[in-house]
């Protein structure tokens, strides 16, 4: 069964913006049918017309209206076709603008659960599928539609025996078409899910290319890949099959209308209903008819690919995020208070995984610099994903700012709260957009602003280009420590109001040390920060300390006043060692 439903609500609502266009073309798919009607009308009257005997002068017009139609259909085509193109491709770029926004507005339980690869396969892949179904659809669908309906009507004004005979085989041959459609539309869809499994599989093994071979893991990922392979060949060839199937049903319809009209047109000739010209007239629509047909048939295989792409596109948008979204409030400017209340955590609720945070409850003050600390486990990242709202917990609130703005969406959010992990993503780009992340509006002035104050202008100036060097993606082809400055000059241009440094420290490299160590000073002037740490030196620069054991908090208070206590759990990992008593 044809998703009918479910082609017009994207049809409609994508064309919306191009409607005056879509219009103007539908004009153009009308003119160029009336032209393909039009001529051979002409030949049958020349034919007719020269075998009475016209003289050469009466039939050169008929020739040259001919010609000029022609040539005028063609370049109507073209027009038509490009336009047909600009706005298909138009309407499924803002489909793949809206497909990656909605993606971007997941929880993260939802980007671990999906490759990249499948993700480009689904936004990209299904979405250039669905091109056709804007683009040549309107031209190929509804216009050869339209073109067979005339041709059909102007058979039953030459002979209504002909034309109820090409009339029921051309309804029987439509009908078993998009038949066949409804039942290979769920063919194509496995095959598009089956090609989104492989390219985000693809993905994951390039990326992983290092830690792959140096497992001896090469054997298994070759075994998965070889799986992959062998289910994604028979949907293949069974969605082949469907187009095998149409294809042998229009030839059928062609065969047997072409036996129709030998045998009619001979006996219509011969009883004196039809003329010359008229048998001409009628062979010929047949033949124009077979094309509109053959096209059709086309369109229905994109179209079995763009039902398969429309129902991963609905589902896509169909996934609902988990993060809640609060009231448009505003969060000041300034530093921000956090206030953990009663939170408890497990990544994936549905599936039943262990409580990651168990009933944690924590305050900092705005402006205060806290120090997370805890064993591999404990939950401190969770904490740092849960501040900056890329989880939601199951129990409890995490709250941000006064109490009069703490509901606030997780985007607004977001340009308040920033965090700097040990592993800094870059693009490849200059320096100037991995830092502004190509956005215009933040000029040269501000970024060298930001760098002098985080006391890295020199560092920027020893680059090749300085600000114009281009990086690489991945690593950029820096260091980890000089990855690191970046990503906190990125954070200081956003000027928020709390930074959490995810293990930010955890892998210098004693060139940028003393450099990170001064932009961080810098960086947590005048504001909120939660700092995790296995470091003393790092440690050394919070106010408070939060120490959390199995996801719970172990012990919290002002860090000078439990550094003091000999009988605090602070104070005897001071003691010990951070490095060996958190490893």
């Amino acid at each position: 069964m044809i998703p009918v439903r479910a082609y017009l609500r994207l049809f409609t609502g994508y064309l919306r913006p191009y409607r005056a266009q879509a219009w103007l073309l539908a004009l153009l798919l009308l003119v160029t049918i009336g032209l393909q009607l039009i001529n051979p009308q002409l030949i049958a009257q020349f034919i007719d017309r020269a075998l009475e005997g016209a003289s050469v002068s009466s039939l050169v017009p008929i020739a040259v209206a001919f010609m000029v139609i022609a040539v005028c259909h063609q370049l109507i085509a073209v027009w038509a076709t490009y336009l047909a193109e600009k706005i298909g491709w138009s309407a499924t770029n803002q489909l793949r603008l809206d497909l990656t926004e909605h993606v971007l507005s997941l929880d993260m339980s939802f980007h671990k659960g999906t490759s990249p690869g499948e993700l480009i396969e689904r936004i990209d892949g299904d979405v250039t599928a669905l091109s056709n179904f804007f683009s040549s659809m309107m031209i190929k669908v509804l216009g050869n539609a339209a073109l067979l309906t005339g041709i059909i009507a102007l058979l039953w004004v030459e002979s209504w025996i002909v034309g109820l005979s090409i009339t029921v085989f051309t309804v029987a041959a439509m009908l078993g078409m998009f038949r066949l459609h409804g039942v290979t539309v769920p063919w194509h869809k496995a095959i598009r899910a089956t090609s989104a499994e492989m390219y985000g599989f693809i993905g994951e093994q390039i990326d992983g290319t290092e830690d792959i071979e140096a497992n001896g893991a090469t054997g298994y990922m070759i075994r998965r890949f070889d799986a992959i392979q062998r289910r994604w060949l028979p949907q293949v060839v069974r969605g082949w099959t469907g187009w095998a199937l149409m294809w042998i049903t229009s030839m059928t319809l062609y065969f047997f209308s072409l036996v129709i009209v030998y045998v009619l047109g001979s006996w219509l000739l011969g009883v004196g209903t039809l003329t010359v010209g008229s048998v001409y007239l009628v062979f010929q629509y047949v033949q124009m008819a077979h094309r509109p047909i053959e096209q059709i048939r086309e369109e229905l295989i994109d179209l079995q690919k763009a039902g398969a792409s429309i129902a991963r596109v609905e589902e896509l948008f169909a996934r609902e995020t988990k993060l809640v979204q609060r009231a448009d409030a505003t969060l000041p400017e300034g530093p921000l208070g956090v206030d953990f209340h009663d939170v408890t955590f497990r990544y994936d609720d549905e599936a039943g995984d262990e409580i990651v945070l168990d009933d944690v409850s924590f305050t900092i003050a705005p402006g205060r610099v806290v120090g997370l600390l805890g064993r591999t486990g404990s939950g401190k990242s969770t904490v740092a994903r849960l501040v900056t709202r890329l989880h939601e917990p199951q129990h409890g609130e995490v709250r941000v700012g006064e109490e009069a703005t703490w509901d606030v969406n997780p985007a607004d959010l977001r340009h308040r709260v920033a965090m700097v992990t040990q592993d800094v993503q870059l693009f490849r780009a200059t320096v100037r957009d991995n830092l502004t992340f190509f956005d215009p509006t933040i000029s040269d002035a501000e970024v060298l602003d930001a760098l002098d104050r985080l006391e890295l202008r020199e560092w920027i100036e020893s680059l090749p280009d300085g600000l114009d060097t281009h990086l690489d993606s991945g690593s950029g082809g820096l260091s980890a420590g000089q990855a690191q400055l970046l990503a906190f000059t990125r954070v200081f241009l956003r000027n928020p109001g709390v930074i959490v440094l995810d293990e930010a420290s955890s892998r210098l490299d004693p060139a940028t040390e003393t450099l990170l160590e001064r932009a961080v000073d810098h960086l947590l002037e005048d504001r909120t920060a939660i700092i995790i740490a296995h470091r003393l030196a790092t440690v050394a620069r919070a106010d408070d300390i939060v120490i959390l054991e199995d996801g719970s908090v172990l012990e919290a208070g002002a860090r000078q006043q439990l550094a003091d206590d000999p009988d605090s759990v602070f104070a005897r990992l001071l003691a010990t060692g951070l490095e060996e008593a958190l490893a």
